[in-house]
């Protein structure tokens, strides 16, 4: 059974930096994502890393800014959030699992409902 659990949310100032972490077990290498969900919107996935082969895609809204990232000898998926801005504010939720037919790519962040394995989240609050 996949279990992923999110940290390193906080409160930031625009322009400021943040690092998450999303410690997975039961999952070896496969498709990873991050998605952000704003109160009352839908899941919006920001980055998608296929862990196996280290190809990465963006959703055009943070692509320069952040960075998705793993370290396999701690199982565990990361996101560098760089130059926050204030609509960057919402739950980010690591998600997991995404098999074929299905592609590990910039397609797959439209289709939150795919990836079988989801986290609790981690609040990040950018403000002035």
């Amino acid at each position: 059974q996949v279990q992923l659990v999110e940290s390193g949310g906080g409160s930031v100032q625009p322009g400021g930096s943040l690092r998450l972490s999303c410690a997975a077990s039961g999952y070896g290498d496969g498709c990873m994502a991050w998605f952000r969900q704003a109160p009352g919107k839908n899941p919006e996935g920001v980055a998608i890393m296929d862990t196996g082969v280290g190809t990465t895609y963006y959703s055009d809204s943070v692509l320069g800014r952040f960075t998705i990232s793993r370290d396999s000898a701690k199982n565990t998926l990361y996101l560098q959030m760089n130059s926050l801005k204030p609509e960057d504010t919402g739950r980010y939720i690591c998600a997991a699992g995404l098999r074929p037919p299905f592609a590990c790519g910039s397609g797959a962040l439209r289709f939150p409902n795919r990836f079988p394995g989801w986290g609790q989240g981690t609040q990040v609050t950018v403000s002035a």
